[in-house]
């Protein structure tokens, strides 16, 4: 009885030094009680509009094959933009798809402070002609289809706009891209012609 008690009398006077070290340490909750992590909340970057989405039916010998095919075009509304196509067989996968496109290929666009664009130009694509051209504020998008979804995602408030040829909502979508493209702003002009940065370089 003496080496039990003993024993235990160690023991404790072990366990003491011990205690004290974890008592600066946080207390342990119970499972029970903790509360459960809520998702973080990302904020979009782009907004997502889809454009068109098409049945494709494939005949092999074994019979047909259908997937489908979809059409996206995002932006930022601050000048970002950008377009993409994704397939699959199922729908939410091809948007999927087209979605990672549309961020692989991303555009930037310089807008006035007439939420318009710097000047007159023609995107062609295929047999499709977009005709764009700067409108004054409050005139709005004077634009459809295909090519208004683009501008507005784009952060163009005032254009206007014409399709001339095919108006394949893939062709018009391609055609406003390419039209995007060749827009120039006074100081790049400057900068191809002049080698000159600013308006106060030239005055010198």
């Amino acid at each position: 009885m003496e080496e039990k008690e003993q024993k235990t009398a160690v023991s404790q006077s072990e366990t003491e030094p011990r205690k004290a070290e974890h008592a600066d340490r946080r207390p342990r909750y119970n499972k029970g009680n903790r509360k459960p992590r809520q998702p973080r909340q990302e904020e979009k970057q782009f907004e997502e509009k889809v454009v068109k989405i098409s049945r494709i039916t494939k005949v092999v010998k074994g019979g047909k094959r259908m997937r489908f095919s979809a059409l996206v075009v995002i932006g930022d509304g601050k000048g970002r933009f950008g377009y993409g196509l994704g397939k699959s067989q199922e729908v939410p996968e091809a948007i999927k798809k087209a979605v990672a496109a549309a961020r692989r290929n991303l555009c930037k666009l310089s807008i006035t402070k007439e939420n318009s664009i710097t000047h007159t130009v023609i995107g062609e694509f295929g047999s499709t002609r977009v005709f764009l051209k700067p409108a004054p504020e409050g005139t709005g998008l004077i634009a459809g289809g295909a090519v208004r979804s683009i501008l507005e995602l784009a952060g163009v408030k005032n254009v206007y706009s014409k399709i001339y040829g095919s108006r394949t909502q893939v062709n018009a979508v391609k055609a406003t891209v390419e039209g995007l493209k060749q827009l120039k702003t006074y100081n790049d002009v400057l900068t191809k012609r002049y080698n000159k940065t600013s308006v106060s370089e030239e005055t010198k």
